[in-house]
């Protein structure tokens, strides 16, 4: 078969045309100056910020969560909060690697001239540093938050400060399957918020009354009380200054219980 279409025109003076083709054969093209998109991963997200620690006074870098880079995709009912990529809870303590100062981050400067001292005898004096990855496990993260928890009772912290610690450590430990810790530090963080409801001014490490009084609910849940998870939650619907959400979060974990509650009795009935 004679693929040349330009036969005849060597009288024209064109030849050696055997191998040109009319249309350019399809061909993909890549832009050089396209920009392909990488996909995020957990060091993208993160960066060195420098503090000052109020103990010692010396500058350190601490893992910060660049901000815009965690896209939170839902909570549980105790607002354990699920992002895509990482998981800002896991790098929400500061730890200073020369004297030991650790302590969430929204607490970080809150510190009195006795509490510096307190933590210096109690803490600083036997610190021993530890060399950290950039990307914090589950378990490293823990690790520093149980530090946290230590200087806040060195330093007679709020009971407030004290159970947000907990809640958080309980929620590390529910990441990694682990549900006794998990239930362990619920209760520690339950116990330390009804002395807060009690003694403390709103808000409460964030929380109005009424979102506190929602937490209780679900904590007292999720440690086995459901009694006093009923009454907590009933609380709140009632209240004439609750906000819809949050009354709405109520009831459907009333109807949570509930279920549950049934669920049990047909599971007796039936052995």
């Amino acid at each position: 078969m004679n693929n040349n279409f330009f036969e005849g025109l060597e009288a024209l003076g064109f030849s050696n045309l055997n191998d040109l083709k009319i249309f350019e054969e399809k061909q993909e093209s890549q832009d050089k100056n396209m920009v392909i998109k990488k996909e995020l991963t957990e060091a993208d997200c993160l960066y060195d910020k420098t503090y000052t620690c109020p103990v010692c006074s010396l500058n350190f870098k601490a893992r910060t969560v660049k901000s815009g880079k965690a896209r939170l995709i839902s909570t549980d009912t105790d607002f354990k909060p699920h992002y895509s990529i990482i998981n800002p809870v896991k790098y929400d303590v500061i730890l200073c690697p020369y004297c030991g100062y650790a302590v969430l981050t929204q607490f970080f400067h809150s510190l009195r001239a006795t509490q510096i001292e307190w933590i210096r005898n109690q803490i600083s004096s036997a610190f021993k540093a530890k060399q950290y990855p950039d990307i914090y496990t589950t378990e490293i993260a823990i690790e520093r938050y149980k530090l946290a928890l230590l200087n806040a009772i060195v330093k007679k912290a709020k009971v407030s400060e004290k159970a947000y610690i907990c809640l958080k450590i309980a929620w590390l430990y529910r990441g990694l399957e682990d549900q006794d810790n998990e239930k362990r530090f619920l209760e520690q963080a339950l116990k330390g918020f009804l002395e807060a409801f009690e003694k403390e001014r709103f808000p409460v490490c964030g929380m109005n009354e009424h979102t506190l009084r929602y937490l209780m609910g679900d904590l007292f849940r999720r440690t086995g009380d459901t009694e006093n998870a009923l009454k907590w939650l009933s609380d709140v619907l009632v209240s004439r200054n609750a906000p819809a959400r949050l009354k709405d979060r109520a009831r459907n974990l009333k109807d949570l219980i509930r279920a549950s509650q049934q669920k049990d009795y047909k599971d007796t009935e039936q052995t």
